[in-house]
C-alpha cells in the first residue's frame, strides 16, 4: 500500500489544517504532562508515587462523573464552537499553573486543583474532538483519520517528553507550562481556518429528557460494544498508568534524572506512533485485533517489569506502546464505525469515561503498590490487566464462532 493511501485523509483541506494545529498543541500538552508529574514527584514531594496517582485521579475522574453531560453536549451542540471554548479554557489553566510555578508559590494542593480543572474541561473536550473527526472527513476516511490522529498524538508524545526533560533541567517546570499555554493558539487558529461549508454534518438528537440515558441503553443492547468497554476499563484502570510506571522505574529502579524520564516516555511513544501507522493502513479493525493487541500488551508489560537495565526497559516500553496504541486506535474506530451517527457523541463519551474514568480507581492503587512493593510489581498489575482483557475478547469471539457454526450447520 502506498504512502498516499496511508495518509489519504490528508487530501482533505479541513483535516490537513486540523492536523497541523492539533500536532503543535499535542506537543505542548505532553510537555505539560511530564512537567506536572515531575513537579509532584521530585519537587513537591519526596518521590511519592501516591501523590502522582492522586493527581492523575483528579485529572481523569471528571471523565466519569460528568459523563451524562459530556456525551450529550458532543451530540447536541456545534462541535467546532464547543472545541474552541474547551481549548481556550485549557490554555488558560496551563497559563495559571505556569504562573504559580514560575513565581515559586506553587503547592501540592494547587497542582491538585489545576488537575481537577483540566479534568473537567477535558471531559467535554475529548468526546467532541473524537466525534469531530467524522465531521472533518466523513464515513469513508474515518478509520484512517482516527489512526492518523493517534499518530499525531503519539508523535507529540515522542517529541514532547524529550523536549520537556531538557527544558525542566534548563529553565524549570513552570516555563514548560507557559509554553504549553501558548501552544493552544495553534489549534484555535486551525479551528478558525476550517471551511465550515465542507464539514460533514451528522443528525443531532432532540432535546427530550431521555436523551442523557440513551447512550447507556444503546450500549447495553450491543454485546460487542459492552465487551470493548470492559476491555477498555481493565486497560484504562490498571494498564495505562504510564506516568507512574515510567517515573517510578526511572527514579527508584534505574536512578535517573528528568532527562532519562523524558527519553523513556519517548520510547513508549515511538511504539505508539508505529502502532498508529500500522492501524492507518487497515480499512477496518476487528475484535480479533483487539484480542491480540491486549494479549501482547500484557506480555510486554511483564518483560518491561523484569527488565535488568534502562536499554531493555526502553525496548519493552516501545513494544508496549505499539500494542497499546493498536488496541486504543482499533477500539476507537470500531466503536465509531458500528455506532449510529446520532449516538456517537454519547457512545464515545462513555468510551472515554471508561478508559479515563477508571484512572481514579487504578492510579492510587498502582501508586500504593509502587511505593510499598516496588515499581516492578506495579507493572505486573498492568500486565495482568492486558491478559484478562484478551481473555474477555476471546470469550466473545468464541461465542460468535459458535453462533456462526450453529446457523451454518
Amino acid at each position: 500500500m502506498s504512502d498516499t493511501r496511508l495518509f489519504r485523509s490528508l487530501r482533505l483541506y479541513n483535516y490537513r489544517v486540523w492536523a497541523i494545529g492539533a500536532l503543535v498543541s499535542n506537543i505542548g500538552t505532553w510537555m505539560q504532562r511530564v512537567a506536572q508529574d515531575w513537579l509532584v514527584l521530585t519537587i513537591l514531594t519526596d518521590h511519592n508515587a501516591s501523590a502522582v496517582g492522586i493527581t492523575m485521579a483528579l485529572q481523569f475522574g471528571p471523565q466519569l462523573l460528568l459523563l451524562p453531560f459530556t456525551g450529550y453536549a458532543a451530540d447536541r451542540f456545534d462541535r467546532r464552537r464547543l472545541i474552541m471554548l474547551t481549548q481556550a479554557l485549557l490554555g488558560l489553566l496551563a497559563l495559571g499553573l505556569g504562573l504559580v510555578t514560575v513565581t515559586g508559590v506553587v503547592t501540592l494542593w494547587q497542582v491538585y486543583a489545576f488537575a481537577l480543572g483540566l479534568g473537567c474541561v477535558t471531559a467535554f473536550d475529548g468526546p467532541a474532538r473524537q466525534v469531530f473527526v467524522n465531521d472533518l472527513v466523513g464515513e469513508r476516511y474515518l478509520a484512517n483519520a482516527v489512526a492518523l490522529n493517534s499518530t499525531s498524538f503519539n508523535s507529540a508524545r515522542m517529541i514532547g517528553p524529550a523536549v520537556a526533560g531538557v527544558l525542566i533541567a534548563a529553565i524549570g517546570t513552570g516555563w514548560v507550562f507557559l509554553i504549553n499555554a501558548v501552544s493552544f493558539a495553534a489549534v484555535l487558529g486551525s479551528l478558525f481556518l476550517l471551511r465550515t461549508d465542507q464539514l460533514y454534518t451528522m443528525p443531532r438528537p432532540g432535546q427530550r429528557a431521555g436523551g442523557l440515558l440513551e447512550g447507556f441503553r444503546y450500549v447495553w443492547g450491543r454485546p460487542d460494544l459492552k465487551t470493548i468497554l470492559v476491555m477498555l476499563f481493565l486497560i484504562g484502570t490498571f494498564g495505562f498508568n504510564f506516568p507512574i510506571y515510567i517515573s517510578t522505574m526511572s527514579v527508584s529502579v534505574f536512578h535517573g534524572d528528568a532527562s532519562q524520564y523524558g527519553v523513556l516516555t519517548s520510547a513508549l511513544a515511538i511504539g505508539s506512533v508505529s502502532g498508529a501507522l500500522l492501524a492507518a493502513r487497515r480499512e477496518r479493525p476487528s475484535l480479533r485485533q483487539l484480542c491480540l493487541s491486549t494479549l501482547a500488551f500484557g506480555v510486554f508489560c511483564t518483560l518491561a517489569g523484569i527488565a535488568p537495565n534502562t536499554i531493555v526497559f526502553a525496548a519493552m516500553l516501545t513494544l508496549t506502546g505499539l500494542s497499546a496504541l493498536t488496541f486504543n486506535t482499533a477500539s476507537n474506530a470500531l466503536m465509531q464505525l458500528t455506532t449510529e451517527p446520532a449516538m456517537r457523541g454519547r457512545v464515545m463519551a462513555l468510551r472515554m469515561a471508561v478508559i479515563m474514568g477508571g484512572t481514579p480507581l487504578g492510579a492510587p492503587i498502582v501508586g500504593w503498590i509502587a511505593d510499598n512493593a516496588g515499581p516492578r510489581w506495579a507493572m505486573m498489575v498492568a500486565a495482568t490487566a492486558g491478559i484478562v482483557a484478551a481473555t474477555v475478547a476471546a470469550r466473545l469471539l468464541m461465542k460468535e464462532r459458535r453462533g456462526q457454526a450453529y446457523h451454518t450447520g
